[in-house]
């Protein structure tokens, strides 16, 4: 099925995406199911119904289509997949869509979205007359996001600060830098783009190279931000980043510590980086781009993109995903428990401390002054 018809045909089929479930859960065409390739064959297909299947690209999609249809299936693969979905959906020119979103966050997600973020800002004093800020945007419904709230921020104009809605691409596809610049002209928002090669300097380590791949990614933002004349760099971490970081700590770490809301950079002095993200849930997140039909990369990185439809979900192993799955069960029994994590840090008791290190390192003992 050329994209084309599908999105002029009568759906009447059922839409089927084969790609991983974390690719799946990040984002999909509205409608489909999950059922990733591995576990196809496994499905109970009904034989009455007709069948749309996609992957990413369409590759792997018209292979497994042309087998099911071998075995009396009614069944087509997209063409293009979901990729194709994507650059046909935000090449559609639509005037009404922007009003859509901007009234969203004034409206609709204003106690949810506008209200923690103006919070954040004030009460972890995160800007100041004067600032030129960095909003660093990596094409994610996170850091857009952010970009549209700075923008409803500055039409309150109780003080005179800069913005500039940096974008660097570390080495992403055709497909994925396209996808940040529809989004960004269909949010209004005046991007800069800048490339490196991050992707490239990274891809070959053996180990799991994201730690170094943030690290890098930071260290080029910072150096823009600076040649920009920029005194804040700002990113798009929320209140779930926050709480999985403190459980990742205490229990891989075995230290009790946060994403802080704002930092001074240790290698680019002046520099100060902001998380005006702090107080917002990241189902409100998702809330709001499903509410306004947007779609955005994920992390877009050659990892990901060269992740086969075979592969088991790689994403599931990673810690920050254990630490996610795990407040989600536990909040099945008090779903208080996120609140009482993230006010755990701020309840911190140094009577009842055993041990803690100062700002110089330095490890201080109860019985120092017991």
């Amino acid at each position: 099925m050329e994209i084309k018809d599908f999105f002029e045909t009568n759906k009447t089929f059922r839409l089927v995406d084969i790609r991983p479930s974390f690719a799946y859960n990040y984002d999909h065409i509205h409608g489909a199911i999950n059922v990733p390739v591995a576990q196809i064959d496994d499905y109970p297909f009904d034989a009455k119904q007709k069948y749309v299947i996609y992957d990413k690209d369409g590759t792997v999609a018209r292979d497994v289509a042309d087998r099911l249809h071998s075995h009396g299936l009614d069944v087509e693969y997209l063409s293009g997949g979901y990729f194709a979905y994507l650059d046909y959906y935000t090449s559609s020119s639509d005037p009404d869509r922007l009003k859509k979103i901007e009234e969203s966050i004034r409206a609709k997600f204003h106690k949810k979205l506008f209200t923690p973020f103006a919070k954040a800002i004030n009460t972890y004093h995160l800007i100041e007359p004067g600032d030129k800020i960095a909003v660093c945007i990596s094409g994610g419904k996170d850091s857009m996001l952010m970009a549209k709230l700075f923008q409803e921020l500055k039409h309150h104009n109780k003080f005179d600060f800069e913005l500039v809605y940096l974008v660097m691409d570390p080495g992403y596809s055709a497909a994925n830098r396209k996808m940040i610049e529809e989004n960004a002209r269909i949010m209004d928002i005046p991007i800069t783009i800048f490339d490196s090669n991050i992707f490239d300097s990274v891809y070959t380590i053996p180990k799991s190279p994201c730690y170094i791949c943030a690290r890098m990614r930071r260290g080029y933002l910072y150096s823009k931000a600076r040649e920009l004349g920029c005194n804040k760099i700002a990113l798009g971490h929320h209140y779930d980043d926050v709480i999985e970081t403190i459980l990742m700590g205490m229990l891989y770490g075995a230290q009790i510590q946060t994403m802080m809301p704002k930092l001074h950079s240790t290698n680019f002095k002046g520099l100060e980086l902001i998380r005006p993200m702090y107080l917002i849930r990241e189902e409100d997140i998702k809330a709001w781009r499903d509410y306004c039909d947007l779609h955005f990369i994920q992390c877009a990185c050659r990892f990901t993109d060269n992740t086969s439809e075979e592969d088991s979900d790689v994403e599931s192993a990673s810690k920050r995903k254990e630490m996610k799955n795990l407040i989600a069960k536990l909040k099945l029994t008090d779903p208080q428990v996120d609140q009482n994590i993230f006010r755990s840090v701020e309840n911190v008791n140094l009577s009842t401390i055993i041990a803690y290190k100062d700002k110089s390192g330095k490890k201080h003992y109860f019985f120092e002054d017991y």
